[in-house]
């Protein structure tokens, strides 16, 4: 099963749109102001899904492009920033996409470019890059945990019961790696955020997971009725602590 194509085709645009995590504005004021991003200046972003990163730096006037994978998120990705004289968007693969000429003065990444083999991408993204140019990548890790212990333990043991997804998700992408393939000045910021959902809000958020997309019948309703059980248990409450993690790095 190939993990990078499974949102496209098992998560509608408006539902990955709807419960697909966004980004703060001190995040985008970070990335622009490391990579002095402006309307003289061309940006790439990898896997923009339904563009939950894409429209700050769109108004910063730069000449945007995205490379998106899935048709559909690329259909909806048009509809929604078509009105932007600068932006643009390709149906394709990273992977494999020939971007020819084509050179940015930022190429970021906001939850995807884990999907994309390190010394591929790594050494793709570098010699696209101008000379001083930037890479970002982005992502949101989630602590369910700390604010809820009993109830993670309650939602643990349905998970022991019947969380068997058809494929394992075992993907590891190390960012501080980017120093080995000639990239300078790596930067660690992170930025934090709380999240309430009652019961049916978290079932939709992790319904549009990557392993959870692949639980098979019968594990897989019964495995979202007893998650949803557990938080009615709890009060219809489960309490949500974000990191939002940003890397920075610079072409030498």
């Amino acid at each position: 099963m190939d993990y990078r194509k499974i949102f496209d085709s098992n998560v509608s645009p408006e539902n990955f749109d709807k419960w697909r995590f966004n980004y703060c504005n001190e995040l985008f004021n970070d990335v622009i102001a490391y990579s002095g991003l402006d309307d003289k200046k061309a940006a790439l972003e990898i896997g923009p899904g339904t563009g939950q990163a894409t429209e700050p730096i769109l108004k910063t006037g730069c000449s945007y492009l995205a490379i998106e994978l899935g048709e559909n998120f690329a259909q909806d990705m048009k509809r929604k920033f078509d009105s932007y004289d600068n932006f643009q968007i390709v149906n394709a693969d990273f992977e494999t996409y020939n971007f020819g000429k084509n050179r940015f003065d930022l190429v970021y990444s906001a939850a995807t470019i884990q999907w994309i083999p390190e010394e591929l991408a790594f050494t793709k993204i570098h010699n696209m890059l101008k000379s001083d140019g930037t890479l970002a990548m982005f992502f949101t890790v989630t602590d369910d945990k700390t604010p809820n212990e009993a109830l993670y333990k309650k939602i643990q043991e349905v998970y022991d019961e019947y969380f068997k997804p058809e494929t394992p998700y075992n993907l590891h992408f190390e960012c501080s790696n980017a120093i080995n393939y000639g990239f300078i000045n790596f930067e660690h910021h992170e930025y934090y955020e709380t999240i309430e959902y009652n019961a049916d809000e978290y079932v939709s958020f992790i319904s549009i997971m990557a392993p959870h997309l692949t639980l098979p019948e019968p594990y897989k309703s019964k495995f979202y009725a007893g998650i949803r059980d557990a938080i009615l248990s709890f009060g219809n409450k489960i309490v949500l602590k974000n990191t939002i993690t940003l890397y920075l790095t610079r072409k030498s």
